[in-house]
């Protein structure tokens, strides 16, 4: 995904989450204090980068420079503010809007990396320098968005729009403006505004806290193992990583199996002890609500409230309504239609490959009744059965340097004719990350690429993709933009294999980075994926379906030992099998996003729920998806995408995007496939174009009309 949350930048940038004190080792060494000259001359953010495209000099930074760059970039940014507000001459688009988008530079480039490593690579000292900053930053914000002198130039800007001979990008950047004034409380009295002042700063002071709770909880949450003879169905590499998680964690001739950010966790489809995997899956759903330190669930109804009064201060029901007002979707009517018009088909399937894998059970004289733990285990032999095929026999022709540049790599330059050369000469933030050039097909540079793969304990839970620099057409910046992954780590010297999944991961987060990287616009609040949320998906969602084509799986799918291609038939039975439990997928999916909704449709005066499982579980008997063997893909204490990545009201957006992805790939189909007149058609159309068109219309011309559903029900196997 897409971790983004708004800050008090013009643009967005890439969401944070936490880290180890040791997985630094260039961050942590100590200087002296410096002050004035000295200080800008030892801190590294305060200037622009002299590496290539203006990398992070992570070399150079150490912990004790974020805290004063960004108050530093603060005092900056609200120079610049009031030099806007305060002009004497009338407001133009170059003395007002321009200028905003040329504002706060210095903060931009430091809470950027900031963030960045907050969520990849953090240690306790981040951690308390984000806590402390995050109300700040709020703060910031307000100060900002809530200028009545300012906003009084963008409103007469905006009222002036289509008389000022603007190019249409331009039209759209006052626009963006305008709505974010508004949306940020500009319109408010000065009683409300304060308020909302208030609620802002603690919003994003419980935000972080709960990000930095989930990280502990999932890092504590572990289930340790004495006895390897309890990992039976696990093969070597699994074994020797739990060893060697183990071993770090402390615990040296013991296993850990760590938690992944999911509800199920992958080590479920093997694992043939079943006390263990329920063991495993009492710790992921238990993680963030044990009574501990590491509770989230009074932050979530804290939150919950927050949200709620905050939209009703700007005149929306609730917040669903406010968070949705500026999507696709435009309502959380449209968006729970599409959810609950999918939820018979999805549950009945679900319930169709529950009564196959009880009738499997039954025949092996299990005595038991399928819980949620034994879901993926049985699955997998019921799999394995229909389609003669296990997770097991594939990964070995998944490897990561493999699928990287044979799959992801190919795949791109046969569509857009980028090609990629690593470099080692671009400094990193841990020694796991590796750095691309990305090359356009002129052999001119489009962008720098970060790849960073493994998961530790320094990083938060997920996928998603980021810009240590934004496209900018008014500098000339190119992009520099990371995915961050959590892929176990082999032990020494063993092969990285990906499960299929895991293949699919990495195509779609690579979707994301070809969003930052073909950006082409002249002003970064309109650049790459700064989008809607239930847009920003649907490339990444192209992206994805290139891992299964003929060709591209066909260029990567080999064995790590023996470079043998995927045998014909095993290729055959994977593909035959893409359907096969989609009635689970779906229905996690959908309970997931349903509790979302759920959530933030409480109005203020209701929004301080006692109990967070009885109202999780009232939610889901509503929405007729309470299917005890299929918990939500998150559950309420640990949905980080809600209550601190930025998808508040907004997770119903995968499902909102996939509909457009799958609509959208049968335009290739249609089109050449896997062409690069094909390519070429989606980057000018869609990949370089920003948010500097409505979507909804940027859409119909790549498409020639709206999306339709069918694509995905039949993908999904949703359809009689």
């Amino acid at each position: 995904m897409s971790r983004i949350r708004p800050i008090v930048l013009a643009v967005a940038v890439a969401l944070a989450a936490c880290s180890s004190p040791d997985s630094a080792p260039t961050m942590t060494e100590t200087t002296p204090t410096a002050t004035g000259t000295e200080a800008v001359q030892a801190n590294p953010l305060l200037t622009a980068s002299t590496l290539p495209f203006q990398a992070p000099p992570f070399n150079l930074l150490r912990d004790e420079h974020f805290k004063p760059a960004i108050e530093q970039g603060m005092r900056e940014h609200l120079q610049e503010v009031a030099a806007i507000a305060g002009n004497s001459e009338a407001p133009t688009f170059a003395n007002t809007i321009e200028a905003l988008e040329r504002s706060g530079e210095t903060l931009t480039r430091a809470y950027t990396v900031f963030a960045s490593l907050v969520g990849a690579d953090t240690n306790e000292t981040r951690q308390a320098i984000d806590a402390e900053m995050s109300p700040k930053l709020a703060s910031h914000q307000d100060e900002i968005f809530l200028d009545k002198a300012l906003f009084e130039r963008v409103k007469t800007l905006y009222a002036q729009r289509n008389e000022l001979g603007l190019d249409a990008e331009q039209v759209a950047l006052i626009e963006h403006y305008q709505r974010r004034f508004e949306r940020a409380g500009a319109l408010l009295d000065d009683a409300s505004q304060a308020r909302l002042r208030e609620i802002n700063q603690r919003e994003s002071a419980l935000s972080t806290q709960f990000s930095q709770r989930l990280l502990a909880a999932s890092n504590a949450g572990g289930v340790l193992v004495d006895d390897v003879t309890q990992l039976d169905g696990l093969d070597e590499g699994d074994i020797a990583a739990a060893a060697e998680a183990a071993k770090a964690a402390g615990h040296e001739g013991k296993w850990l199996l760590p938690l992944l950010n999911t509800t199920q966790q992958p080590v479920l489809v093997s694992l043939k002890n079943r006390e263990l995997r329920a063991r495993v899956l009492a710790a992921s759903e238990q993680r963030a609500s044990r009574g501990d330190g590491n509770d989230t669930r009074e932050l979530v109804r804290e939150l919950a409230s927050l949200r709620a009064e905050r939209a009703r201060l700007l005149g929306f029901d609730n917040y669903a309504a406010y968070g949705l007002a500026d999507q696709m979707a435009g309502t959380p009517e449209a968006a729970i239609r599409l959810l609950t018009d999918t939820v018979p088909a999805a549950t009945a399937k679900a319930r169709a490959e529950a009564a196959r894998i009880q009738a499997l059970i039954d025949q092996q004289g299990g005595g038991f009744k399928l819980a949620a733990s034994d879901w993926d285990f049985y699955a997998q032999q019921v799999r394995q059965a229909e389609f003669q095929i296990d997770e097991n026999q594939v990964k070995p022709y998944f490897e990561l340097d493999r699928v990287l540049n044979d799959g992801v790599f190919f795949a791109a330059t046969q569509l857009y004719g980028i090609t990629f050369r690593e470099r080692s000469d671009i400094p990193v933030y841990h020694p796991d990350v590796r750095v691309f050039d990305v090359l356009d097909e002129d052999g001119k540079q489009l962008a720098l690429f970060y790849a960073d793969f493994f998961a530790r304990p320094s990083k938060s839970g997920g996928a998603w993709m980021g810009n240590f620099v934004e496209q900018n057409g008014l500098t000339g910046a190119i992009p520099v933009v990371y995915n961050v992954c959590n892929y176990t780590k082999p032990a020494a010297g063993q092969p990285a294999l990906l499960s299929f999944d895991d293949v699919i991961t990495t195509f779609h987060e690579f979707g994301h980075a070809l969003h930052g990287m073909f950006s082409n616009t002249r002003y970064p609040s309109l650049a790459g994926t700064n989008v809607p949320r239930d847009f920003v998906e649907f490339p990444s969602q192209i992206n994805e379906q290139w891992a299964t084509h003929p060709t591209v799986l066909a260029n990567y799918a080999r064995h790590h030992q023996t470079g043998e291609p995927l045998p014909a038939d095993l290729l055959g039975k994977l593909m035959a099998s893409r359907s096969f439990n989609q009635g689970y997928a779906t229905t996690e999916y959908l309970a997931a996003a349903l509790l979302d909704q759920a959530w933030h449709a409480l109005p203020a005066d209701a929004a301080d729920i006692a109990d967070v499982e009885a109202f999780e579980a009232d939610a889901l008997k509503r929405y007729n998806i309470d299917l005890a063997e299929v918990p939500p893909r998150y559950r309420t204490p640990y949905f980080a995408h809600i209550w601190g990545g930025g998808y508040s009201a907004g997770y119903y957006a995968y499902f909102q995007a996939e509909v457009l992805a799958r609509d959208g790939f049968a335009w290739f189909t249609e089109n050449g496939g896997l062409s690069r007149k094909a390519g070429q058609a989606f980057r000018d159309g869609i990949l370089s174009r920003g948010h500097t068109s409505d979507l909804t219309e940027l859409y119909r011309a790549f498409r020639g009309g709206d999306a339709k559903v069918d694509a995905l029900l039949e993908y999904r196997g949703l359809r009689d």
